[in-house]
């Protein structure tokens, strides 16, 4: 492409861009903030999307948009709804109520993945998994909530090495990396029972 003698720069544009967007942004907030908070109107049927994120422990983050639009926290909990990183149950508390998630199905699949990105080298490993997991016992604004999400779990984490012994040097693979995040993408369709 030629550069034209007049035409303004690159560099020059990019602040201006950015600026008009800034502006627009902070223009519209207001509004979308307004209307947001002065429709608390129920819930209907319809499809949902979920983005939560996943740490070494049992608390998450999580966003759903479509026939719910919402934001707050996850836990990973066991059948009697006690706090359990290892639980087949989430209990998902919203800014409007809430719901729980049979992840069993899901557990199942990602229990012992094949990875899609390992090394030795760095005890470093990526893997992921798909399954469906149902949505249950509503609160608040959620409440007689139903449904099947489809679910992909894809983490990332890496590992520590032995420092002593029989496996001095190797890849430790167990149960506490030093790090691991993991994400959460569903889609599905929601129903609310009477």
């Amino acid at each position: 492409m030629k550069h034209r003698k007049n035409a303004p720069s690159r560099r020059r544009m990019l602040p201006l861009a950015a600026g008009l967007l800034a502006t627009a942004t902070l223009t519209l907030l207001p509004t979308v903030g307004a209307g947001a908070a002065t429709t608390a109107a129920t819930p209907t049927a319809g499809p949902i999307a979920i983005l939560a994120t996943v740490g070494s422990g049992p608390a998450g983050k999580v966003v759903v948009a479509g026939a719910i639009g919402d934001w707050g926290t996850t836990l990973t909990i066991d059948k009697d709804g006690k706090p359990d990183a290892n639980g087949n149950y989430v209990r998902v508390t919203l800014k409007k109520g809430g719901f729980e998630i049979d992840s069993t199905a899901l557990n199942k699949k990602t229990a012992n993945p094949r990875p899609e990105v390992a090394s030795d080298t760095t005890c470093s490993v990526s893997a992921s998994g798909t399954a469906p997991v149902t949505l249950f016992n509503g609160t608040g604004l959620y409440k007689g909530i139903n449904g099947t999400v489809n679910v992909t779990l894809t983490f990332t984490g890496v590992g520590s090495r032995y420092e002593s012994g029989t496996k001095k040097g190797q890849c430790n693979r167990g149960p506490n990396p030093l790090a691991v995040l993991g994400t959460v993408i569903g889609r599905g369709i929601i129903h609310f029972k009477p």
